[in-house]
């Protein structure tokens, strides 16, 4: 699976996948940014091809594709692992422990948060709030919650994800 996920598109596959994504959404009113949902479902982020091929296609200018995408966080321009994982550093989660949570999964991995392993596999990133403070810390692994995790579980969850399983693991 990691061989797969290492593969990233030619500039000419992306154009090409993007411009009939856009084909399918041009009738929509305010289809920029459903067109760039489908994008960044497809590739796993939003490569430039695919923001100047968008652009051109709906018609608008380049300088609007790109002030959507850095406005919402959601976005992406940098390839995202196949697994994103995030640790909630809001008030409860960073008070019981989820800097040292961030760490535990940083030096893991051997990325910053904002960075992908080289085999594409993971991704890192931090939030402010989950709206699970009553579990913290609280870490996600794409759409599953890990609870009251500890520096110390993090090997164990990450691992699930590495041999293709996934699930909750607590302390």
């Amino acid at each position: 699976m990691a061989g797969l996920v290492q593969n990233l598109p030619s500039p000419q596959d992306i154009v090409e996948t993007t411009s009939r994504i856009v084909d399918e959404h041009r009738d929509l009113s305010g289809a920029l940014i459903p067109v760039l949902q489908r994008v960044q479902q497809t590739f796993g982020y939003l490569p430039v091809a695919a923001l100047q091929a968008t652009a051109t296609r709906l018609g608008i200018p380049y300088s609007e594709v790109a002030g959507v995408v850095t406005f919402y966080s959601y976005f992406t321009t940098v390839p995202r692992g196949l697994h994103v994982v995030r640790v909630c550093l809001g008030t409860a989660c960073y008070v019981r422990g989820g800097k040292d949570v961030l760490r535990a999964v940083s030096d893991e991995l051997g990325i910053e948060v904002g960075q992908t392993t080289e085999d594409r596999l993971f991704s890192l990133e931090q939030g402010r709030c989950f709206g699970a403070c009553g579990l913290a810390p609280v870490l996600l692994v794409d759409d599953d919650v890990h609870q009251r995790v500890t520096a110390a579980c993090v090997p164990e969850i990450l691992s699930r994800y590495r041999d293709g399983d996934s699930g909750e693991v607590t302390a």
